[in-house]
């Protein structure tokens, strides 16, 4: 695929609004898209009629080297996502293969990453919502959170906040999955999975 400077990508960082949700494993894409803006002296604003916030920017080095992308959060909740990101998508002409969800992962043990373009859902809600919305060939940057322990339900687990053991590693792993966003947009997947998965 190619990396185009001229293109624009959009960043998605999946999570539910609102200050209740904030810490929760389930809203580590809403850590990592902050972390990216911060890093380009952004602040999210309500975008038009998007029920989304979006920052824009530009990442990587000054001048031609750099991409352009759009920072979002979806402010529908997780399940819902797709609507917001596919109006988004459309809004800024964003082809589906240059959108990136930044999400949690059950089946990754925490703090690991591991990046792809296309798949399932994984019976992720806000990945189903998105594919159904425009379909599955958009990049994930999966950002493992682990499983449950016991017999805990899956729902429960995901919307508790990070353990006070995890979240010692918890900025770390934030900022490595924004390096992980990074490196993909300005070197491709390949080179982002040879780096950052593991």
């Amino acid at each position: 695929m190619t990396t185009d400077a001229a293109a624009v990508w959009l960043i998605v960082g999946l999570g539910n609004p609102g200050p209740e949700y904030a810490g929760n494993r389930h809203n580590v894409g809403f850590m990592v898209a902050d972390l990216l803006a911060e890093r380009i002296s952004g602040r999210f604003k309500r975008a038009g009629k998007a029920q989304a916030q979006v920052v824009e920017g530009r990442i990587g080095p000054p001048g031609p080297a750099g991409r352009r992308v759009i920072l979002a959060k979806p402010m529908s909740f997780m399940n819902l996502s797709g609507g917001p990101v596919n109006a988004l998508r459309e809004f800024y002409k964003v082809p589906v293969a240059r959108v990136v969800a930044v999400h949690d992962e059950l089946d990754i043990d925490y703090g690991t990453l591991r990046l792809k373009l296309g798949g399932g859902d994984n019976g992720h809600n806000g990945l189903k919502s998105m594919t159904k919305a425009f379909g599955p060939d958009y990049h994930r940057v999966r950002f493992g959170i682990g499983r449950p322990p016991g017999r805990m339900q899956v729902a429960d687990y995901v919307l508790r906040d990070f353990s006070s053991v995890e979240r010692k590693e918890l900025d770390y792993c934030v900022d490595r999955a924004a390096d992980a966003v990074e490196c993909l947009v300005l070197e491709g997947l390949e080179r982002a999975q040879g780096t950052y998965n593991s």
